[in-house]
């Protein structure tokens, strides 16, 4: 899978773990210098604490537009250190990679 913002690949990975319809990605999937940590936390009833993240790629910002969980709860684990993303950031198959991104 691929996540895709401002027509540019943000994370590749074929390893990632799909929960309510999002794919989270694991952190060192993602392309250097695209998180910067926000403020920002929110906690789900069923996961546990969500960390987010600022997105930035060719020159523009999702701000807190992907989030993480440091430490979800023992039922949840498995995504642990991934990331996620915010809809506007577009994850697609990796086959896909031709119709989205920029030549």
């Amino acid at each position: 899978m691929r996540a895709i913002w401002n027509g540019i690949t943000i994370a590749q990975s074929d390893d990632t773990i799909v929960v309510e319809g999002n794919h989270y990605f694991p952190l060192d999937s993602v392309a250097p210098g695209v998180l910067s940590r926000s403020r920002m936390k929110s906690l789900c009833p069923w996961k546990g604490l969500a960390s987010y993240y600022h997105v930035e790629a060719g020159g523009a910002q999702s701000p807190n537009g992907a989030w993480t969980y440091r430490h979800p709860y023992p039922w949840i684990r498995k995504i642990k250190s991934r990331v996620a993303f915010w809809t506007g950031i577009e994850v697609v198959p990796a086959d896909d990679l031709a119709e989205h991104e920029d030549p």
